[in-house]
């Protein structure tokens, strides 16, 4: 990224007014956009974080379908009506540089790897909160989230990544049919549900912990032009359903049975429960193939680890869903003999 750094530099004194001290570059993700912390020079010195955009790969999105919007203007819609995310201090859209207010580097996985047990507690209500506070948010014309939304081509999509890189070659013949015939039902679950804003990866990474900060006000959300209409209980399986923190059995209950009459569709406990298992499977079985993927096509093996996570997810939300639709059961058996081990294909 060095022969960005010149623009990057001009353009934090463009906007900020002071110098840069140093430019920092973030390990990258998944994605292929790219952060860098710029840590600024004089009287109360500081840091902001740049993001920078990066032509897009098509084969991360169903054919046809459009590319993410940018962060503007879901980040000021979300601003206006009070949820915690950065401030936009400057951008320049020939380079594809924004400048944004620097969420710190402390992930809610971070800080919920150091808390105990109450603390780990508070931490999850808080993030849950702000589930109903997204989904009361309507549309107000021109921002592209809300013309965007899970739908079957997403899911079948999703269901085709399963398909080419988490089923191992003695699954058979069937299984790829098998994936296909529950995705479906997903599907028909997906188009009946309620549709509501939702950030759509509400992982504990996009999810930022200010600990300065008083209780109820520590959190900041990033990743935001993602956003699309979901079923209600879609941002909670990526946050309580999240590889990079497996929460307990008897704290995932108590953030569950809290947050629902919270929703604004309060949706009953059964349909909650079903929804919610269902989503479970669509959204780890696409997560664990993107960390196979991750690891056989671009040679970046980090992700494997949190496999084994992925996996429990998937096997417990499959068996309670095959208890419920029976096109469910054989991908839950499917599941249930996929090898635990990050490396176990």
């Amino acid at each position: 990224m060095d022969e960005l750094e010149p623009a990057l530099r001009a353009l934090v004194e463009k906007c900020c007014g002071r110098p840069v001290a140093r430019v920092a570059w973030l390990a990258a993700g998944l994605g292929l956009r790219r952060f860098a912390r710029v840590h600024l020079t004089g009287a109360g010195a500081a840091t902001l974080v740049a993001r920078i955009e990066a032509p897009e790969d098509p084969a991360g999105r169903p054919a046809g379908v459009a590319p993410e919007p940018p962060l503007e203007p879901i980040r000021a819609l979300l601003e206006r009506h009070g949820l915690p995310v950065p401030a936009r201090l400057g951008a320049d859209e020939a380079t594809g540089i924004e400048l944004l207010e620097d969420a710190g580097e402390t992930t809610l996985a971070d800080a919920a790897r150091a808390a105990e047990a109450t603390g780990l507690r508070a931490l999850y209500e808080e993030a849950c909160d702000l589930a109903p506070r997204l989904q009361r948010i309507a549309n107000p014309g021109g921002v592209a989230a809300f013309g965007r939304r899970l739908d079957d081509a997403l899911l079948a999509y999703k269901c085709e990544l399963f398909c080419a890189h988490a089923l191992p070659p003695q699954a058979g013949p069937g299984a790829a049919g098998a994936v296909r015939a529950a995705f479906r039902a997903i599907a028909d679950e997906v188009r009946a549900a309620p549709a509501r804003l939702a950030h759509r990866d509400l992982q504990s990474a996009n999810v930022h912990v200010r600990a300065e900060r008083p209780s109820g006000r520590r959190l900041v959300l990033i990743d935001l032009q993602g956003a699309f209409l979901a079923p209600p209980e879609y941002d909670l399986v990526c946050l309580l359903r999240d590889s990079y923190v497996e929460l307990p059995d008897d704290e995932l209950a108590h953030q569950l049975a809290r947050i629902r009459p919270a929703l604004p569709d309060a949706p009953g406990p059964e349909a909650f429960a079903r929804r919610f298992d269902l989503l479970t499977l669509s959204r780890k079985g696409k997560d664990l193939a993107r960390f196979y993927y991750a690891a056989r096509e671009r040679g970046d093996p980090r992700y494997l680890r949190f496999a084994p996570a992925t996996l429990r997810a998937l096997r417990a939300a499959g068996a309670r869903a095959a208890v419920r639709d029976t096109r469910v059961a054989p991908f839950a058996e499917i599941l249930a003999a996929l090898p635990e081990s990050p490396c176990g294909r």
